[in-house]
């Protein structure tokens, strides 16, 4: 355990119930040892990346504090995965799941199981939006502003949800 980070992580789900399966994510989230959710982020319908014959996506993205270090937060967010039955059989291929860590704390990792800031964090709308409602303000590791790279961006793909996963 270590100093408490503040670590925002991507959810996605286009299979199984998505809206239940992040719902159920983030209690699952919420009950990590040494870590606290902080804040979560509308949810949005998205296209999905890849091969398109697969259903539509829905996202989020969530804020936590924890203790655990980098690797340890990522074997907790696999092992929610793998509680949802995630399977990973074709890259960008449907999921029950998907859980990334894309900023923990200012830290830049580069490893064989993780990297951070996400690879794709800053090619993503369903990515930076959701992570601009939680972190308006926000900069990146590398300098960028979030909400900078935001508004530069068309973000049409995207689809707001209400609380009960409705279009708006």
């Amino acid at each position: 355990m270590s100093d408490p980070v503040y670590t925002y992580l991507g959810l996605g789900s286009n299979l199984q119930e998505p809206l239940a399966q992040l719902n159920r994510a983030l209690e699952e989230l919420s009950r990590i040892p040494g870590s606290r959710l902080v804040n979560v982020s509308p949810f949005y319908r998205s296209k999905p990346v890849g091969p398109q014959d697969q259903p539509d996506f829905i996202n989020a993205a969530a804020c936590m504090e924890t203790n655990l270090e980098a690797h340890a937060l990522l074997d907790q967010l696999q092992a929610i995965e793998q509680l949802h039955g995630r399977q990973r059989k074709q890259h960008w291929g449907p999921r029950t799941l998907d859980l990334d860590i894309l900023l923990y704390g200012n830290q830049t990792i580069d490893t064989q199981r993780l990297q951070v800031p996400h690879p794709y964090l800053t090619e993503r709308n369903f990515v930076l939006v959701p992570l601009a409602n939680i972190a308006p303000g926000l900069t990146l590791p590398g300098g960028q502003s979030l909400d900078r790279l935001v508004t530069q961006r068309d973000i049409d793909d995207l689809v707001a949800l209400d609380p009960l996963g409705q279009s708006d």
